[in-house]
């Protein structure tokens, strides 16, 4: 009976061992894209960059830059990235719809104590339908949450260098 119970505690343990967090994370932007668009299936593409761009842009493009793909027709963008909070990375997930403005943008994993409230909905929806050409000024454009300053401010710039990153794609003829 020992025995037994040891080999299925093996086996449990080998099982959650095995699931890879980047696995739960494309779970969660699998269902934000699809949720987002109303599509029930769809294409990502990864967007290459030449490495003489990549070096003028602010945020980081290897594999975590995609399209959106439906139908054989682009219906938007997602960007997967981590930013700092005030000791841990955070996932976040920006959503561009196929003009390139701002559809979504999501906290996927917070691993604060403090200063979650980033996640909300409400706080979140402030992003969207920005572009490069807005203002992300914290506390006049973006609203500050108590307890949260560092994570805030880390998200506002986060998204800000984003949007500069995407401009210069678009001016460049990667994107579209």
């Amino acid at each position: 009976m020992k025995i037994r119970n040891i080999v299925l505690l093996f086996f449990i343990s080998s099982l959650f061992l095995s699931i890879n967090p980047l696995d739960r994370i494309q779970k969660r932007i699998d269902k934000e894209i699809k949720s987002t668009f109303e599509i029930d299936s769809y294409n990502l593409e990864i967007i290459s960059v030449d490495e003489l761009i990549s070096n003028t842009l602010s945020s980081s493009f290897t594999d975590n830059f995609k399209k959106i793909i439906t139908n054989n027709e682009i219906v938007g963008y997602s960007y997967y990235s981590k930013a700092p909070s005030l000791y841990n990375l955070y996932d976040y997930l920006i959503i561009l719809d196929k003009d390139l403005k701002i559809k979504k943008s999501k906290i996927l994993a917070y691993r604060e104590d403090y200063g979650g409230e980033i996640a909300s909905r409400r706080w979140l929806k402030q992003f969207i339908g920005m572009t490069w050409l807005d203002s992300y000024k914290y506390s006049k454009d973006i609203s500050a949450i108590s307890g949260a300053t560092i994570s805030v401010k880390s998200m506002i710039i986060a998204v800000e260098n984003f949007m500069l990153s995407i401009k210069i794609l678009d001016e460049n003829n990667i994107i579209r």
